[in-house]
């Protein structure tokens, strides 16, 4: 067949730019679904017995979202989008994290309180009820950037963490745990905030890690019996090395390393005592002499004179003792212990029975014994190393400093008010998580997570170190420990507003600190009062599939019909947080021959989670608002739409729990690649559907039958990846069988939608529509808007896509999609072919030659038409002028030999195309004809004109071709005056 004059290297809409006006579009979409109830009906219209339970984490309504929110709602929205087209019931119900430091925080800057005298001063009730009155600052914000990117959720009907049904479920919680043993009151060496003034859990302390610059220092410490266990008449002195010289005053004992080699050496006229594999790095710049070299057990029984005098009395203290966590990796072999601050020290004060030196109150501040220093912040978060140096400048007067020096390391600090932390020993209520490890590593067998590396990798190797989970907070708005304790320390726990009633006859319809703090429990004649802790916020988390279903004192048998969850999504920060407390509570609720919770086995809360990663701003730094290094989401949302920005990050590597980038041009390329493009194929479709027949045979044509097939490949494709969870691997197909859609089936198809062939013309109408809407119902989940108009102009049967059915796919030709890639293939080396000799698409040439595997007839056509060439051959002849390229089994051979009648015809071309231009720049649609003055003295251009006259007003849609005036313009090198009008 030889080609068409038609001009093969036009757009697909090729008369008339059609943009994809997003804000219009998806508003109008977001209209549809309020009118049609959609949502609503998408939840209600699936069986109730066929549920699929996915938990929502909490966010904070105390700042406005942003692109982490959007990430981690977007996955929660694919999933549940997907899942309902399979005919699940997912029910979707938003949550508010209301309570903790967050809310805490704002409150004290609110009222400029400084610390919890100042909380105590305004009274409890006040401040609870004003972090009651502040917890949903930004909820209509949220709602409306929620509703704004197409997400489905009830937000009408949140569960908040400070409902009373919310705080019940919770003490429920805890009370299982208290009646299994899992719960215990001790003092151990924890972090402290002493900004907020209590203490952290040891996942929390994870999140708040961060370079700093402090200062390090070796002290002097004057052995006081040397003579006696040494035999050394002179001074010696032990010297430690401390990066937190803070602690100094709370110094009782020396530690050393049994096995380690130590040496005694000789500086000027003083004596000094340190490991000797620290020699060179300690004595650095001084001259020295070994005098002699003990083991380190040699030196368990020196005594020494304490640096400070405020606790110059403890029982036990100033002594050198052994230690199996002494190493020299740094320092001088020495170490400086302060049994209340660091757990290695606690358990070495508790073993050496040095009693409790404490000289560091909760609130980071030296106590009154501390004479010297009073009421100074060891570790203020203006000046982190104020306190350091100023306990360096005491050393150095009194002769006990030996070295000083800058020391860069990781410090901890506090994951919502930043403040540096301390490492405090204090008592506080914990978790036996140790008791549940194996348990927990268990359970996590049972659970899929994507990316897979996290299972075992992030969330595996931190079951296998996890420790008791520290869950008392010294704070105020939170769920209160239900524990009542009388004078003599025996305790009650209380698991129920009605057991509460019950124990003090009082009604109770608030469970909130201030309120319960009044109600006492009395018992055979001793009174029970509530001890002053709330609850850690996230042993509330942990406990969201519970308290959001406000279970076991509701919705028993749904909730226990549909346990664990099938879907969790958030951040990988949550694998140290919400994620690990959900899977703490759930294995201690079903573990065991009779679980609390009725499972068959100890189960995990969630069967699949998804875990992403953080969005950066586009130079790799976090995004700030005040260096306004990333644009706003609700810019982008209004620029591009919502769909696009969906797009972007399903098929980024945020998906993997990488790392993005953000990039507003990334977001800008995906709208002109799939939403612009797809539209346009859509408008196309538009254009002629007015003409299609109601019954039409299948279609025998290969193009049809190719793009039949891909859309059968991208169904399945798809599908198994959302079945598997895995969004990016799911969402990517989408872009690539657009663009084969686009690119190679309409634009290759055009001609047989206005053509004279009706039987082809409706085969390609029929196929295109098939096609777009089966596309409409995978888009579905991806892109909800698009997807939405699409199916309404399709004329979908049913009120929303988002009501449909995921399409079910057929059977792939696996043939045809081979062939068709080889005929990609084939066309790409031949236009490369053309480009290396400089000839243009629109110059037909005389044939191509193709040797290596047989191509089909159909399939030659095809390729004639994509390359311009009036056929397709299996050898070289011996006309024309050959040029070849090879690769792998091909050789494709071009003959770019012009005849004067390739030549003219290649003018015809031009002369369509710039027409065409003209019409696509004033607005023209295919509808409406046009007529074309001309002007030209050249004689080619006027036979050109004259031979192909039919074909120019065809392909352009003119009536009449008339000599006329117009603007010049160059066509094919030549000049031509040109105009056109309706």
């Amino acid at each position: 067949m030889v080609p068409s004059i038609k001009d093969p290297g036009e757009s697909v809409v090729f008369l008339f730019p059609m943009p994809y006006n997003a804000k219009e579009i998806e508003s109008e979409v977001l209209t549809h679904w309020d009118k049609e109830d959609c949502f609503n009906r998408s939840v209600q219209e699936r069986p109730a017995k066929q549920p699929y339970v996915f938990y929502d984490g909490p966010p904070f309504a105390t700042g406005l979202p942003h692109y982490g929110h959007i990430v981690a709602s977007l996955m929660k929205d694919i999933v549940p989008r997907y899942f309902t087209m399979k005919g699940f019931r997912v029910e979707r119900v938003w949550g508010w994290d209301c309570h903790g430091l967050p809310i805490e925080n704002i409150i004290e800057q609110d009222n400029k309180l400084r610390n919890k005298q100042d909380i105590e001063a305004m009274g409890i009730a006040k401040f609870n009820e004003a972090c009651r009155s502040t917890v949903l600052r930004y909820a209509e914000e949220w709602k409306k950037t929620i509703r704004r990117m197409g997400r489905w959720v009830d937000m009408e009907n949140a569960y908040h963490t400070m409902d009373t049904t919310y705080m019940e479920s919770v003490w429920w919680v805890f009370k299982q745990l208290w009646d299994t043993g899992l719960i215990y009151e001790g003092r151990k060496s924890m972090h402290i905030c002493p900004r907020c003034a209590t203490p952290l859990s040891n996942f929390e302390v994870t999140q708040g890690y961060k370079e700093v610059k402090d200062v390090s220092c070796t002290s002097k410490f004057l052995l006081t019996n040397a003579e006696k266990i040494l035999g050394v008449k002179e001074k010696v002195f032990a010297l430690a090395w401390t990066t937190t010289p803070w602690t100094l005053p709370g110094n009782v004992l020396l530690a050393v390393g049994p096995r380690i080699d130590y040496v005694r050496v000789k500086v000027g006229d003083e004596q000094y005592l340190l490991a000797k594999n620290r020699l060179e790095a300690v004595m650095k710049d001084r001259a020295y002499e070994i005098e002699e070299e003990y083991k380190g057990k040699k030196l368990v029984g020196l005594t020494y004179e304490p640096l400070f005098p405020y606790f110059s009395s403890t029982a036990n203290g100033f002594r050198i003792v052994v230690a199996d966590f002494v190493s020299t990796e740094e320092g001088t072999g020495i170490v400086h212990i302060a049994p209340a601050f660091g757990e290695d020290d606690y358990e070495l004060g508790q073993r050496e029975n040095t009693g409790w030196v404490q000289h560091v109150d909760m609130t980071g501040r030296f106590i009154d014994l501390v004479s010297d220093f009073v009421g100074q912040e060891v570790k203020p978060k203006d000046s982190p190393s104020q306190a350091d140096i100023e306990m360096i400048k005491y050393l150095q007067a009194k002769e006990r400093l030996f070295s000083k020096e800058s020391y860069v390391h990781s410090y901890p600090h506090c994951w919502r008010c930043d403040s540096p932390l301390l490492n405090y020993s204090t008592s506080s209520w914990f978790v036996k998580v140790a008791d549940l490890k194996e348990d927990l590593l268990k359970t996590n067998e049972q659970t899929n997570w994507v990316p897979g590396h996290m299972k075992e990798g992030r969330f595996g190797k931190w079951l296998e170190g996890a420790r008791d989970w520290a869950i008392s907070r010294d704070r105020y708005w939170g769920t209160p420990l239900p524990i009542w304790k009388n004078a003599a320390g025996d305790t009650i726990c209380v698991g129920s507003v009605a057991d509460l009633e019950s124990l003090t006859g009082k009604k109770v319809t608030d469970l909130h600190k201030h309120i319960v703090d009044d109600l006492v429990i009395t018992r055979n004649g001793e009174e029970y009062r509530r001890i002053p802790q709330v609850l850690d916020c996230w042993f509330e988390s942990g406990s969201m599939p519970y308290g959001q279903s406000h279970y076991p004192f509701e919705n028993k048998e749904k909730f226990e019909s549909s346990f664990p969850a099938e879907f969790i999504a958030e951040g990988q920060d949550q694998t140290r947080g919400w994620f690990y407390t959900l899977h703490v509570l759930a294995t201690a609720l079903t573990r065991g021959r009779q679980p609390i919770i009725p499972v068959k086995k100890t189960s995990p809360a969630f069967k699949n989670v998804v875990v992403n990663g953080i969005v950066l701003a586009e130079d790799g730094k976090k995004m700030s608002k005040r260096l306004k290094n990333y644009p706003d989401p609700n810019t982008i949302l209004e620029k591009y739409g919502a769909d696009a920005m969906r797009y972007y990050l399903a098929v980024s590597p945020v998906m993997h729990a990488e790392s993005l980038n953000f990039s507003e041009a990334g977001v800008r390329e995906v709208y002109n690649k799939l939403m612009n493009t797809l539209w346009n194929v859509v408008v196309f479709y538009q254009l002629f559907s007015g003409e299609k027949e109601n019954q039409v045979s299948p279609s025998t044509a290969v193009l049809d039958k190719w793009i039949l097939s891909r859309l059968q490949q991208l169904v399945k494709d798809t599908g198994d990846n959302l079945e598997k969870y895995q969004l990016a691997e799911a969402s990517r197909p989408i872009l690539d069988f657009v663009t084969d859609l686009s690119q190679w089936y309409v634009r290759r198809s055009r001609e047989r939608f206005k053509g004279n062939d009706e039987q082809d013309k409706q085969w390609a109408l029929a196929t295109l529509e098939q096609v777009l809407l089966t596309l409409a119902k995978v888009l579905a989940p991806f892109t909800p808007f698009l997807a939405e108009k699409m199916y309404q102009i399709l004329n979908g049967p049913l009120d929303s896509v988002h009501l449909e059915s995921w399409p079910i796919a057929g059977k792939l030709d696996t043939g045809i999609l081979a062939d068709m890639e080889k005929a990609k293939k084939i066309v790409e080396l031949g236009l490369s072919l053309r480009v290396e000799k400089g000839m243009k698409v629109r110059q037909v040439l005389r044939a191509l030659s193709v040797s290596g595997e047989k191509i089909t007839p159909a399939l030659a056509e095809v390729i004639a038409e994509e390359l311009n060439v009036k056929e397709v051959k299996t050898e070289i002849d011996s006309q024309g002028e050959w040029v070849t390229r090879t690769e792998g089994d091909w050789k494709i051979s071009l003959d770019v030999a012009l005849t004067p009648e390739l030549k003219r015809e290649g003018v015809a071309r031009e002369l369509i195309r710039t027409i065409n231009q003209m019409r696509k720049e004033q607005g023209l649609t295919v509808q409406m004809p046009i007529t074309v003055y001309y002007h030209t003295s050249d004689p080619e251009l006027l036979a050109v004109l004259e031979e192909y006259v039919e074909d120019i007003k065809s392909s352009v849609l003119a009536s009449t071709l008339v000599s006329g005036d117009g603007e010049e313009i160059t066509v094919a090198e030549r000049k031509i005056k040109l105009s056109i009008s309706k």
